[in-house]
């Protein structure tokens, strides 16, 4: 295997919206969980997302499992890497992007790393270095107020200069009106003056593609989606990769029963369980009860099994963001966090153990811990349920044949969970 672009991605739900735009951009793809193990056999394909659960973790372990991520990416011929982080740079001042950032540079021998979290299509862009969500900057949105990574500087210039051990500059939104060749020269006014890292303004979509085709000039970039897109494009223009059918899942069924799981605390992923209750049985959990025992656990997976027979379900460990904040307080914000997290995994493994294979996940942290704790090494990428959500199909499982859409909080429309089970049979 020669791959023409490798990644790495700090979660799982954001490895899929990933790999769901290499996808449609042309490129065969596959996602993987975890650094894959030599024996694990992959198709032929011409790009591998590592996933990674790194975003929130200390920042040292963060790198060294990023270290090992690139290692076995530059080992299959990728000779560029991106590292994939959240279109809202969800990351505190200790890191995690920054230092991930700093190591992957010095291990490229890059002088200067192009950055931006823009995907307009999502509504994420990014003018003068600040960050928007939508019409507002993100420190007005309601982003901000991420659980375990709350945002409240929009300045991306800033907040990457705090966490990291260079200092950040700006390609503005001019220089990439301009095209390549007036973003190479502006990285290399920035990189004269000793500065290692570059904000890429994007506004529109073919801002993307302009940073996408600079950046490929380097071993390393750092960025969302959008800045998959723009690598994407790039690579398929200059017919280093020859652009293919979005084929990469088969259409056989999976069939046996279905099932839902949410632990977003997003806006969206709470809109989309009230309207989920008009289609199935859902459960609220008492986050409570979640964090002090198992107990609540056992008692979703009894109430499941008594109507899997029936049809989906759904099981929510979402609440409000002043509910998120009260049990914080209580319990502390990282043993919060890690209680509902392995719940819901303890969760999964008794509806997979009760037959479920088609399994529907909201939320980067719960995503994570699902998969983990079900032992999946990797997905083929399939069609696109909702933008950044494919369906994926689980490689080298334990469990066997399993279809799975591992959604980020803020993703999908109103009906996600349904529109996620129309195309998962």
């Amino acid at each position: 295997m020669t791959l023409a672009l490798g990644c790495i991605a700090d979660d799982y739900t954001g490895a899929s919206d990933l790999a769901n735009t290499l996808t449609r951009c042309g490129l065969r793809t596959v996602q993987t969980i975890g650094v894959p193990s030599e024996d694990l056999a992959l198709p032929e394909v011409d790009a591998v997302v590592v996933s990674l659960k790194s975003r929130s973790i200390e920042a040292g372990l963060a790198v060294t499992r990023s270290r090992a991520a690139e290692k076995w990416l530059r080992g299959r011929g990728a000779g560029h890497v991106l590292f994939k982080i959240c279109s809202t740079f969800d990351s505190t001042d200790a890191g995690n992007i920054g230092p991930v950032m700093d190591a992957l540079r010095a291990d490229s021998g890059d002088a200067i790393v192009l950055v931006t979290p823009a995907f307009p299509e999502t509504g994420r862009t990014v003018y003068q270095g600040n960050l928007f969500v939508g019409s507002v900057p993100l420190n007005e949105s309601p982003l901000k107020d991420h659980p375990l990574n709350p945002m409240h500087d929009s300045n991306l210039v800033r907040v990457l200069t705090r966490q990291s051990k260079t200092k950040a500059g700006l390609v503005d939104l001019a220089d990439i009106a301009r095209g390549p060749e007036a973003v190479r020269a502006r990285l290399a006014d920035l990189s004269g003056k000793g500065i290692g890292a570059a904000i890429a303004d994007a506004v529109f979509e073919p801002d993307l593609e302009t940073i996408g085709a600079v950046a490929l000039d380097h071993r390393v970039s750092v960025g969302a989606s959008g800045l998959g897109l723009g690598l994407a494009r790039a690579l398929v223009a200059s017919h280093r990769v020859k652009s293919n059918a979005p084929n990469a899942i088969s259409n056989a069924p999976v069939g046996g029963p279905a099932a839902c799981l949410a632990g977003s605390c997003s806006q969206a992923t709470l809109r989309q369980i009230a309207n989920a209750e008009r289609a199935m049985p859902v459960l609220h959990l008492d986050a409570e009860q979640v964090v002090t025992g198992k107990a609540e656990a056992k008692r979703a997976l009894a109430w499941a099994r008594e109507r899997l027979k029936e049809g989906p379900i759904l099981i929510a460990s979402s609440s409000t963001p002043d509910q998120v904040t009260a049990l914080q307080a209580r319990h502390g914000r990282d043993a919060a966090g890690h209680a509902i997290e392995q719940a819901m995994a303890d969760i999964a493994e008794g509806l997979v153990q009760s037959g479920v294979r088609r399994l529907v996940v909201a939320g980067g942290e719960t995503s994570g811990a699902v998969v983990d704790r079900l032992g999946i090494p990797g997905f083929l990428v399939g069609a696109e349920i909702a933008a950044g959500v494919p369906v994926l199909r689980a490689v080298g499982a334990k469990d066997g044949e399993m279809l799975l859409a591992l959604k980020s909080g803020n993703f999908g429309g109103p009906e996600f969970f349904s529109d996620a089970l129309k195309l998962m049979r």
